[in-house]
């Protein structure tokens, strides 16, 4: 069946998949060491609804119980949420341009520039602010728009930006630049744990000042990749079919690189490193859908922030009152996982 025929199908999948988003977003307020009750949370909810809150009642729920649910709970699924899809359709984008199953968000040395800029902050200004915006997280996101930049230029032949090329700048700078950080973790012992906790990745810090600015940039960026879905199955033909059909590659190239760039940049400056997601997630979805980026982006999107609340709800819930790095459990959970799909799509090969 062509695209068109299954168009109807993939819909009904689309809406049960923003059903379920829904469901485990409301399920996950429920994890955490302060017990809040579905009644309670769906209360509370409703009380921040405009119209409906003069209807809603929060007597007999605790303050505090309002406060950990609305300030701490929803902002840390919401950006989870957020996080998960834009690994996921970068990860996605990644590959169809590259051509590599192995391509993931971070392949061309942006985890490790991103990694850099918080440890130099971490080491030098401690925990400072810049117009309310931690130094960590603004360091963040220069280092991993830098550390693209000169990937970019390193690969760059005139107007050309050779795949191959690229990645392997981007797998040279990532060396050179983890090589730097674990240096400055030797001279600066006291840091090291914060600076491993970092690179782990986790949503601890999370408030709704986070979740504004990265929906800024992740949804229209998303929405502006899955408009290049059609271009993507093209270049999955290679390059030269992809420029007799009409695409202008390097131009694709550019805008591809530079709008999932800044989302990698911007979830990593609020996140930190969370590995796995953009390589598990879009494969996943292949095997169950098909390589069709028109289907692969959007359905990426959903699941990628389905799959990461999971994983941060159980990596806050597991051993309370510690948490464990939402990294730790994207990579325990997530590569069995498609070790399994990996075994299941060998079966039907065979």
């Amino acid at each position: 069946m062509t695209f068109i025929e299954k168009k109807p199908f993939y819909r009904r999948i689309f809406v049960v998949g923003i059903f379920l988003l829904f469901i485990i977003i409301i399920l996950a307020t429920n994890f955490g060491v302060a017990n809040i009750s579905l009644k309670q949370t769906a209360l509370i909810t409703m009380s921040r609804i405009p119209i409906v809150n003069k209807f809603v009642s929060l007597d007999g729920i605790k303050y505090t119980s309002v406060i950990i649910l609305l300030n701490l709970r929803l902002p840390r699924i919401f950006l989870a949420g957020l996080v998960g899809a834009a690994l996921s359709v970068v990860g996605t984008s990644y590959q169809g341009i590259f051509k590599n199953p192995m391509a993931d968000p971070f392949i061309l040395g942006v985890s490790s520039g991103a990694a850099l800029g918080a440890t130099i902050t971490m080491v030098f200004l401690k925990e400072t602010h810049f117009f309310g915006i931690s130094m960590i997280s603004l360091s963040a996101f220069v280092g991993a728009i830098i550390t693209t930049f000169f990937v970019y230029n390193i690969a760059r032949v005139g107007t050309k930006v050779p795949v191959v090329t690229l990645l392997l700048a981007g797998v040279a700078l990532n060396y050179l630049l983890s090589a730097i950080i674990s240096l400055m973790m030797t001279f600066n012992r006291d840091n090291i744990e914060k600076i491993v906790m970092w690179t782990m990745g986790s949503f601890s810090t999370a408030g709704w000042g986070d979740v504004i600015l990265l929906s800024i940039v992740t949804v229209p960026s998303i929405l502006f990749i899955s408009a290049f879905s059609k271009d993507l199955n093209i270049m999955l033909l290679g390059e030269d079919s992809a420029r007799s059909l009409g695409i202008d590659v390097n131009e694709l190239k550019k805008y591809i690189f530079v709008i999932s760039t800044l989302m990698v940049a911007a979830v990593v400056s609020v996140s930190g490193i969370i590995g796995f997601v953009g390589l598990i997630v879009p494969h996943a979805i292949r095997m169950i859908c098909g390589p069709d980026n028109r289907v692969v982006i959007p359905f990426s999107a959903i699941f990628g922030a389905m799959f990461l609340i999971i994983c941060d709800t159980i990596a806050r819930g597991i051993l309370p009152p510690s948490e464990i790095p939402v990294g730790i459990i994207t990579s325990i959970f997530g590569v069995p996982f498609f070790i399994f799909l990996l075994y299941k799509a060998k079966k039907k090969v065979i």
